[in-house]
């Protein structure tokens, strides 16, 4: 009965009425209550949290275009062409149809320009053409292992949002497939904030070509001549691609045109699977949770090349791992005792024919075609590999001729058949010449620095994925067995170059002797006419068996 009448005044007695300001709370149960607090303020790291958001991969490169070699405007201009240009020769040889490409430079304002490339290419298909030009990031080649221009998909969307940028404008488009299906032509501008391309408009026009790309842009830029300009790097991709037609006609009115130096595609590359030393443990975590096999034997043999059934039972002996465990099951621990394990086991080296060099023949015709000198050398090296990725090195030289006498050695670096034109101290293949004696081979050198003397010296590097040191593709990371290619290869052409000059000496001091003795044959006439009593028919006679004498001994 207690309980139920507590209950019951409970009940009566109603909620507790709030305290007058001022006056202490009434006390329930003896005790008082604690006073009511008002909301707390927000504290600095929420005023920080509010301010946080997502950065999307468009605001990123466009805040730091520089990582992406727009950081200049005459450099802008060069990495425009080239980004449009790298896209062309890979879709033409990935169609198998021998490339001729057009490049076009017209100045529009004193700091502005268009840039047009246009190619007879396979074209793109309708819907891939706003992704393709109006969205960073987006492309097939990232995750293939096979030599390519292109790798990152960043190049021609990066060109269109700097012009975009710079100038207001968009990417204009025009591309067809076949000669029986119509030629589409876009507008197009890449939404920074989301990473998506706005299509400002897309319509079929007409257009001569049966198939082919025309891209369009412009932006704010820099026309210069001399080092570093769109004619040097024009120059330099012919080299390194002897099977492209290509015509320039530049802002001043000049039209350049190179035929092909040869009437051959490159062998094309096969794509290989990513070979087990190549693979660091974070992306064996990802490989392993994404694969469909069922048992982890399968898995090492299946996604990796060099990997056989016995090679796989191997490693897995290794790491204390079951044959028939399942690989999305795989721990972070079983997992680091796999990738020790594949490291501590020989493998074979990964296939080569994911590489297309271009050859010691084609250089030579690609060089000669656009360099004047009197000595040609060049060397394809042997495939090898720096972390499971395969790659060649190939080395041509050139001497003497228009070379100019005077200067440092012009050192033309190439990736994968792409010219690079900056960054050049910081790249594997400058220091890699440098660090060559080239007084071992007749050539000046100063401590530290490129040869001098009427030298070109080419070195072309092709890979699955080459290490270069920034986004913007520029310089070559080193790599120690990149640098020891390099330096084989260089090594090789210096002797032969070695082997010309001096020869070519030897030749110079053998005619100067000749000379010299040519010059006093009168005398000797003269002489034995006195001392033997010749007529001027005999003394005649006698000078001319001489002269021959000495001719056919020079030759």
């Amino acid at each position: 009965m207690k309980k139920k009448t507590t209950i019951a005044k409970a009940r009566q007695t109603g909620p507790a009425k709030t305290p007058e300001a001022g006056k202490p709370a009434a006390k329930a149960n003896g005790k008082t209550p604690a006073p009511v607090k008002p909301p707390e303020a927000a504290t600095e790291a929420d005023r920080m949290a509010a301010k946080q958001r997502e950065i999307s991969v468009s605001e990123f490169f466009l805040k730091n275009r520089h990582l992406l070699g727009f950081d200049n405007p005459k450099k802008a201009l060069l990495t425009t062409i080239k980004e449009a240009v790298d896209n062309s020769l890979d879709a033409c040889e990935e169609a198998k149809i021998l490339p001729e490409i057009l490049i076009e430079v017209k100045q529009l304002q004193e700091d502005r320009f268009s840039v047009v490339v246009e190619d007879n290419g396979p074209g793109v298909v309708r819907d891939q053409i706003p992704k393709i030009f109006g969205k960073l990031l987006y492309g097939s080649k990232f995750h293939a292992m096979k030599q390519s221009r292109g790798q990152q998909g960043i190049g021609i969307s990066a060109a269109g949002m700097y012009g975009q940028l710079t100038t207001g404008t968009s990417t204009r488009i025009t591309s067809r497939i076949s000669p029986k299906k119509p030629a589409h032509y876009f507008e197009i501008q890449i939404d920074t904030n989301r990473n998506v391309p706005t299509i400002l408009k897309d319509e079929e026009v007409e257009w001569a070509r049966a198939h082919g790309t025309r891209v369009e842009i412009e932006l704010e830029a820099k026309y210069q001549k001399g080092r570093h300009s769109v004619e040097d790097y024009v120059r330099q991709t012919v080299i390194a691609n002897p099977h492209v037609t290509l015509t320039y006609l530049g802002p001043d009115g000049a039209k350049e045109e190179y035929p092909a130096a040869a009437r051959q595609l490159p062998v094309a590359p096969r794509e290989i699977k990513p070979h087990p030393h190549g693979v660091e443990l974070g992306i064996l975590m990802k490989m392993l949770k994404s694969s469909t096999s069922h048992k982890i034997k399968a898995f090492l043999s299946r996604d990796f090349s060099r990997v056989s059934g016995r090679v796989a039972a191997e490693i897995l002996r290794t790491a204390g791992i079951a044959e028939t465990a399942r690989p999305k099951a795989i721990a972070h621990a079983e997992a680091d005792k796999l990738y020790r394990a594949i490291n501590a086991t020989k493998l074979m080296k990964p296939p080569t024919d994911c590489l297309s060099p271009i050859g010691e023949d084609a250089l030579l015709r690609g060089i000669k075609q656009n360099v004047e000198a009197d000595f040609y050398t060049a060397v394809t090296r042997p495939p090898a590999v720096y972390r499971g990725n395969p790659f060649q090195i190939e080395v041509a030289l050139a001497y003497g001729g228009k070379l100019p006498a005077e200067e440092l050695a012009d050192l033309m670096r190439f990736a994968n058949r792409v010219p690079l034109l900056y960054q050049q101290s910081a790249c594997a293949i400058t220091r890699s010449v440098i660090q060559a004696n080239w007084k071992n081979y007749a050539v000046d050198q100063s401590r530290g620095a490129l040869p001098s003397g009427p030298l070109m010296i080419a070195v072309h590097m092709a890979s699955v994925w080459v290490p270069f040191t920034s986004e913007s593709k520029e310089a070559i990371a080193s790599y120690p067995e990149i640098v020891y290619e390099v330096k084989l290869a260089l090594q090789e052409c210096g002797r032969r170059l070695d082997a010309f000059i001096r020869r070519g000496r030897r030749e110079a001091e053998a005619r100067r002797k000749k000379d010299y003795i040519r010059s006093y044959l009168p005398h000797i006439g003269m002489g034995l006419r006195e001392i033997l009593h010749f007529n001027d028919k005999e003394e005649k006679k006698i000078l001319d068996l001489l002269t021959n004498v000495l001719e056919k001994s020079r030759k």
